[in-house]
């Protein structure tokens, strides 16, 4: 995809949603934290619905740390890889008490270093929190980078690289969530809606889907 049309790209991406935030739902920081680290594997409706109660009671992690690991797991049983999750997400809540103040900091190495925290997951709190210039491949985005030509790589990492190279300002902040949504909503894996694609003319996808067919 030429410079010009990743511009256009994202400018009728953004004319449609000109605020674009993650359709996680947290209070603070901290709650984003875990979240994202909950939602590994997992939609963001199911976390969701496994945190409204857990959140309204912890939102600090020593709250969490005095929940402790069976309170935790009570609270998500309905998540994927739950009792992993819970290990994990107990184990960063120490740390960021012992070492942090209770803090999230605002570092993405230094989050990576946390249980559970993967470079994703780093990439979406240092976004959505601290307004980063990050871009965190999921599988939506790393489908839509590669099905449009717009960052193609073999690699969530080759991806994310070539995201970082190739989206101009005024999008890097909210160009991993057009992203997202535009692959969660309309460039499906299964079936890629394009006849309602605001961006199909720049898409390099080639076997463009047609509406379907009208019932008689």
């Amino acid at each position: 995809m030429k410079k010009d049309d990743i511009f256009e790209f994202f400018r009728r991406l953004a004319e449609e949603n000109p605020s674009p935030e993650t359709e996680l739902e947290f209070g603070n920081t901290y709650q984003l934290l875990v979240a994202v680290v909950l939602s590994a594997q997992s939609t963001d409706v199911g976390v969701n619905k496994a945190t409204r109660a857990l959140f309204r009671d912890v939102t600090t992690p020593a709250q969490m740390v005095a929940l402790g690991e069976e309170g935790l797991k009570a609270h998500i049983k309905t998540i994927g890889l739950f009792n992993s999750k819970a290990k994990n997400v107990i184990a960063l809540s120490e740390i960021l008490v012992r070492d942090f103040g209770g803090e999230v900091p605002a570092d993405r190495d230094v989050l990576t270093t946390l249980p559970g925290v993967g470079r994703k997951t780093a990439n979406v709190v240092m976004n959505c929190a601290f307004g980063a210039e990050t871009f965190a491949v999921d599988t939506h985005i790393f489908r839509v980078a590669n099905r449009t030509g717009l960052a193609r790589g073999k690699t969530p990492l080759a991806v994310e690289k070539g995201l970082d190279k190739k989206v101009p300002q005024p999008f890097r902040v909210g160009a991993h969530h057009w992203l997202i949504l535009h692959g969660r909503y309309i460039c499906k894996a299964r079936t890629a809606e394009c006849w309602r694609c605001p961006v199909a003319d720049l898409c390099a996808f080639k076997a463009k889907t047609p509406p379907p067919a009208k019932k008689k």
